[in-house]
């Protein structure tokens, strides 16, 4: 039966795998799964240590890293093996089902968790969840074998490592340590004791007891041990996995907070933002710069605050987090499982029964089915309740919930093969409490919590959001307004259409964009900023002058205070112009943009010593970028410094090699040197760098003409 339910899983899985390839979803990665392919490229190049504290749980990546390095960048290949990984999970929950219940709630458990829809869904995604899924379906079949005396010492060790490689995909799930040291301490409470006198048998009990402690936390520290190591090694702090505790726990327990995930800054919910704007907001509140362990105590202690000061407001937001963990709809982080089933039949068939509000009551029948063996299973219910606990102490996700299935399905699997008998012999009263207690269940599933209209949507905004950053504009706009008919008053979709259009050169109807997302969000900062440099880009200063400021007024961002310099000085205001840029270089000393805006200001108002300074600064942050460079020569150039200015247009030019206005500058400061021929070479590289260029043709003809050669 195992083989049978291995081959069933595998097949479903592939089938889907083949049906999703033409969809717009197969190649383009949204959200987490487009930071781990990046971070998995970096790590199949040789880049395997890092230079960062790890932000996000670091396995999957090193999963995908090593898949790629064998493979190639193949995500077929990535898939394939992810069906297989998710296809051995489904035997050993079978396996375990087995020894925990009976062989019959075994194989439907394992049949079961093979045909649910959300894990064919997570098998096909580059996420996490699918070794989240492995690792708990191995430590069920661990303890299973533990619990029916079948195991050995190098179970505990391998409980350890499942344990350890879980925490190391979903750090929340290190509460179940806890619970398994407390299962090592029962059963050597309620174990059976060796013979001797008592004082010896109360001594090769602990002994007993603290090898089994030993080789469990052995396993935990061969893969934990290292992380720590490396974490510490390149951020110089302890992390045992990842350092993104704070923002979590407050992004799921704050004023504003509705038990799912919400970006610190409202519309920057993309991974590669998590890390930056959690760091730069909470250095902004505290006027220094952290580490990323004061980044977490920082915000640790604004949630906290949160729940101590309005704990009546806290506890209904507990209990919504709990209402939406136990919800039939999936909660979507970046794509809906809904619009996959758009393309994949074991989705649109599998979805009308493999979900959560099947789940729900049928394990709770299985809770009363088999409460008779509760003193044997106690350590089931208390890893699904500790682990619960854990999602609900931060936020919601359908991924963050995943770990609970196996136990659901477990529960679900004995209420569907004990329920008859129970029913015969439990009391009338028994049998009342379990009906209503399965209703309650199913109310509290199917209560109306979320849209999966706007889960949709969102998928869609966030596809046409990762086709605009490939380039390729014109699928994103459609996909952005297919969004916005899903969903006619989502203010990010209307807000990335603008992104979208303005990249396509469709300005006025970027502006028209912009103008819609905030009559639906006034307060939507991004959408402010983004209506501002397209007016700025349309000609508009004055007006784009206002939106800078409105953007200001809650974001006291760098990049907007530099912007807002750049339209005051369009509108003449240079005064004002370079108070926005040294107020954006208060914020930030290393704002290259604002260095390089400040010191070219000043210098074209007769104050050299001061931008030279600036522009050198911006050069010194950013030695890989030839701008700052460019500029110094050009101030040298107009100085009659004609060697320094050189010397300055050659260094960009290794760094941007085929930059038209730095060649013919090179060219115009060797002519000024009498290098008539070394001039000439540099304005017909200008032009052939951009062949219309009218200043490096006429420079070119007159170094002709001077070295007697025709036009």
């Amino acid at each position: 039966m195992p083989w049978l339910i291995f081959l069933v899983a595998l097949a479903v899985r592939l089938v889907h795998i083949w049906q999703i390839r033409p969809s717009p979803f197969f190649d383009v990665l949204l959200g987490d799964a487009h930071g781990y392919d990046e971070w998995a490229r970096r790590l199949a190049a040789g880049d395997w240590l890092g230079t960062e504290v790890f932000y996000q749980a670091p396995l999957y990546p090193y999963f995908l890293g090593l898949t790629y390095s064998i493979f190639g960048h193949d995500l077929v290949a990535v898939r394939v093996a992810q069906a297989l990984i998710g296809s051995v999970s489904c035997v050993l929950l079978a396996l375990a089902g087995t020894r925990f219940f009976s062989r019959p709630v075994g194989t439907i458990a394992g049949f079961a968790l093979a045909l649910y829809a959300p894990a064919i869904f997570f098998d096909g995604l580059l996420q996490k969840s699918v070794l989240d899924m492995f690792f708990v379906c191995l430590a069920l079949w661990l303890m299973s074998r533990i619990a029916s005396d079948v195991s050995t010492p190098g179970s505990w060790i391998a409980l350890g490592l499942a344990m350890g490689g879980l925490a190391l995909t979903r750090e929340n799930a290190g509460v179940l340590v806890v619970v398994i040291v407390a299962w090592i301490l029962v059963r050597a409470r309620t174990g059976t004791r060796p013979s001797g006198t008592l004082g010896t048998v109360r001594t090769l009990g602990t002994l007993r007891t603290l090898g089994t402690l030993g080789t469990f936390v052995l396993g935990l520290a061969v893969l934990l041990v290292p992380v720590a190591i490396r974490n510490y090694s390149v951020g110089g702090g302890l992390y045992l996995t990842t350092s993104q505790f704070g923002s979590n726990l407050f992004i799921g327990n704050n004023p504003t907070a509705d038990g799912t995930y919400a970006s610190i800054l409202f519309g920057r919910g993309a991974p590669e933002f998590e890390r930056i704007d959690a760091t730069e907001v909470a250095e902004e509140a505290v006027g220094h710069d952290l580490t990323p362990s004061e980044v977490s105590s920082y915000w640790t202690s604004r949630a906290v605050a949160y729940m101590v000061s309005q704990p009546g407001d806290w506890l209904r937001l507990t209990g919504r987090k709990v209402m939406l963990l136990l919800n039939a709809t999936e909660m979507l982080d970046t794509e809906s499982q809904d619009s996959y089933a758009e393309w994949s039949w074991p989705l649109a068939l599998g979805g009308w029964v493999g979900h959560f509000g099947l789940l729900v009551p049928l394990a709770i029948a299985g809770l009363f089915v088999t409460w008779p063996e509760r003193r044997r299973l106690w350590v089931l219910h208390a890893l699904a309740m500790a682990y619960a606990a854990s999602v609900v102490l931060f936020f919601v996700f359908a991924r963050y919930r995943y770990p609970l299935v196996p136990f659901l399905v477990l529960f679900g699997a004995a209420g569907v093969t004990g329920g008859r008998a129970f029913w015969q012999r439990a009391s009338a009263r028994l049998r009342g409490a379990a009906a209503a207690a399965v209703v309650l269940g199913m109310a509290v599933s199917f209560w109306p919590l979320l849209s999966p209209t706007l889960m949709r949507a969102i998928t869609e905004n966030n596809l046409g959001t990762a086709l605009q950053q490939a380039g390729r504009h014109t699928e994103a706009v459609a996909h952005h307004q297919r969004a916005l008919a899903l969903m006619p008053d989502y203010a990010p979709a209307y807000n990335n259409l603008g992104a979208a259009l303005r990249a396509a050169g469709r300005l006025d109807e970027a502006v028209a964009a912009y103008r819609q997302a905030l009559v639906l969000k006034p307060d939507f900062d991004n959408a402010s900023y983004n209506l501002a440099n397209a007016l700025l880009e349309r000609g508009e200063a004055g007006a784009s002058v206002d939106q800078f400021r409105r953007a200001l007024q809650t974001s006291d961002s760098v990049e907007a205070h530099n912007n807002l310099g750049i339209a005051l000085a369009a509108k003449g205001d240079f005064a004002a112009a370079l108070a926005e840029f040294r107020a954006a270089l208060a914020i930030d000393d290393r704002s290259v943009h604002a260095h390089r805006n400040l010191g070219n200001m000043l210098i074209d108002g007769g104050v050299r010593g001061e931008g030279m300074s600036h522009l050198q600064r911006a050069a010194d942050l950013a030695p890989d970028q030839p701008e700052a460079i460019y500029d110094i020569g050009t101030v040298l150039l107009q100085e009659q410094d004609f060697a320094g200015a050189a010397a300055r247009f050659r260094a960009a030019l290794v760094i941007k090699p085929g930059w038209a206005e730095a060649h013919n500058n090179l060219g115009s400061a060797l002519a000024s040197q009498g290098q008539l021929a070394a001039a000439l070479e540099q304005f017909e590289s200008a032009l052939k760098a951009r062949p219309a260029y009218p200043e490096a043709l006429a420079n070119r003809n007159q170094a002709r003409a001077a070295l007697g050669l025709k036009p």
